[in-house]
């Protein structure tokens, strides 16, 4: 846990932190960037302010393929104790 994935910037979020791992999900967390935040298919929840700022938390699980701001998708592959390979790549 506690490691960092930087993302491109076009994807509204800064560096996404991994948080916590379980047997069946991923938690992570990231600062926004924009002045929006969206997530489907995955747990999540977070805070925005008028001039961007803020932060989100997602819990996705194994085997789900989450969108988040309508341009990134985020799929947890795997899971093996405490480690886990996400897929990180343009949403579509």
């Amino acid at each position: 846990m506690g490691d960092v994935v930087a993302v491109p910037e076009k994807y509204g979020l800064g560096p996404i932190e991994v948080t916590a791992i379980t047997a069946a999900a991923v938690e992570m967390t990231a600062p926004l960037t924009g002045s929006g935040y969206s997530i489907a298919n995955c747990n999540g929840g977070g805070g925005v302010s008028s001039q961007g700022g803020g932060g989100v938390r997602m819990s996705c699980q194994v085997g789900t393929v989450a969108t988040v701001n309508d341009v990134m998708s985020l799929e947890v592959v795997q899971i093996d104790g405490t480690v886990a390979v996400l897929r990180i790549e343009p949403a579509g």
